[in-house]
C-alpha cells in the first residue's frame, strides 16, 4: 500500500472511532436517576447477602471508642477537628459491622470473578445491587461480586471508621485481603480473582480516601478506583511524619513525586461539598482538594475522568444515583465480559 493510501485509510479509521468521552465533566441539576438503578423486566436478579464481624474476631481491628470529653470536641477557627494525640482520643471498645455481598444471576460457585470492595457498605447495597443487574445483564460490565464492608462505626479523628478510612497505610486493605474476603469466600463460594485489574474499590467521603489507599499501597491487589466527595484533605489520626497532612498529601506530594501507577480513578465532587469556602491553609476543603487530585493525575498521566457536580453538596444521593452506572462501566470498560 502507499503511503497516501495508507494515511487514508487511519484517516477513515479515525473518524469511525467512537468519541472519547472527556477526563473531566462538568455536570448541572435537576439530577435523575440513571435509567439502570431501576429494575427492567425481564432482567435476572442477583442476591443480597449479609453476614456480622466483631472486633473479637479481627487481629489488624480489635476496636477502639471514641471518647466523649472536650479533647475530642476541640475545633480550629474553620470548624475542623483538632486531632489531639492519639492515646488521648480514643480507647478500646468492641463493635459489630455488617459486610454485604452482592453475587449476581448466574454466578456459578467455585469459579473465579472480578469484584468491587464498597465502603459504608449498607449506604450502598441496594443501589450497587440494582446498577450491576442491569449492567452486567446488559454486558456492558463483566459478571462481578460486590462486597460492601460497614466500618467500624464512629467519624473522623478517634473513630474506628476514622482509623480504617483516613489513615493513610496499606492497613485497611491488609483488613479486607485477609479477613473479609475469606470470610466471604467460605461462606457463599466464591472465588474471588487475584488479577488486580479485576479488583475495583468504591467509597464516599472517607470511605473515598480508604478506596484509594487500598490501591495506592497495594497496587498488586486494585488497580481500580470509584470516588465520591473523596476526603483528600488533612483528617488522618493519628498523625504520621511521612504524610503530615494526611490525604491531603496524595495530590500535594505522593501523586507528583512518585512513579505512575497502575491505577485507573473516576473520581466525583460537589461544588458545594464540604468546607468548600475554606481556604488552602486549613488543607481541609473538599472541592479544592479533589480539583487538586484531579490535575496532580492529569500532569502524572494517569487515567482518570473527573465529575464537578455543580450545586451538589456532599456524596450528594442524586449525583450517585445518575452516575453510578456510568462510572462503574467506564472503569471496567476494557475488561473481559
Amino acid at each position: 500500500m502507499r503511503r497516501g493510501s495508507a494515511l487514508f485509510a487511519l484517516l477513515v479509521l479515525a473518524a469511525a472511532a467512537p468519541a472519547q468521552a472527556p477526563r473531566e465533566e462538568r455536570i448541572t441539576p435537576p439530577y435523575r436517576d440513571a435509567p439502570e438503578m431501576h429494575a427492567a423486566p425481564g432482567v435476572a436478579k442477583g442476591t443480597l447477602n449479609s453476614f456480622i464481624m466483631t472486633s473479637a474476631e479481627s487481629r489488624i481491628y480489635p476496636g477502639i471508642r471514641q471518647l466523649d470529653n472536650d479533647v475530642t470536641r476541640r475545633r480550629d477557627a474553620y470548624g475542623n477537628r483538632i486531632a489531639a494525640p492519639f492515646d488521648q482520643e480514643s480507647e478500646p471498645g468492641a463493635y459489630r459491622r455488617d459486610v454485604f455481598v452482592y453475587i449476581p444471576a448466574g454466578y456459578q460457585r467455585g469459579r473465579e470473578v472480578p469484584f468491587i470492595v464498597v465502603q459504608d457498605g449498607r449506604d450502598y447495597a441496594a443501589r450497587m445491587a440494582a446498577a450491576l443487574d442491569s449492567l452486567i445483564a446488559q454486558k456492558r460490565v463483566p459478571m462481578m461480586v460486590a462486597v460492601m464492608i460497614q466500618s467500624g462505626g464512629g467519624d473522623a479523628q478517634g473513630s474506628e471508621r476514622g482509623l480504617e478510612y483516613d489513615t493513610m497505610s496499606g492497613r485497611y486493605a491488609e483488613f479486607v485481603e485477609t479477613e473479609v474476603l475469606p470470610r466471604a469466600a467460605k461462606l457463599y463460594g466464591i472465588k474471588f480473582t487475584s488479577n488486580p485489574n479485576g479488583r475495583a474499590t468504591m467509597g464516599g467521603s472517607s470511605g473515598a480516601a480508604a478506596a484509594l489507599s487500598m490501591a495506592w499501597y497495594h497496587p498488586e491487589w486494585y488497580h481500580k478506583v470509584l470516588s465520591y466527595s473523596g476526603t483528600f484533605v488533612n483528617q488522618a489520626a493519628p498523625v504520621d511524619a511521612a504524610t503530615p497532612r494526611g490525604a491531603w498529601d496524595y495530590h500535594a506530594r505522593l501523586i507528583p513525586e512518585n512513579p505512575r501507577k497502575p491505577i485507573r480513578i473516576w473520581m466525583e465532587v460537589g461544588e458545594k461539598d464540604l468546607h468548600w469556602q475554606d481556604p488552602e491553609s486549613t488543607f481541609h476543603n473538599w472541592p479544592m482538594a479533589n480539583d487538586r487530585m484531579a490535575a496532580a493525575l492529569k500532569a502524572k498521566g494517569y487515567d482518570y475522568r473527573y465529575v464537578f457536580a455543580q450545586d451538589a453538596v456532599h456524596v450528594d444521593g442524586n449525583v450517585v444515583a445518575q452516575t453510578l452506572p456510568q462510572a462503574l462501566e467506564w472503569l471496567w470498560r476494557d475488561f473481559p465480559r
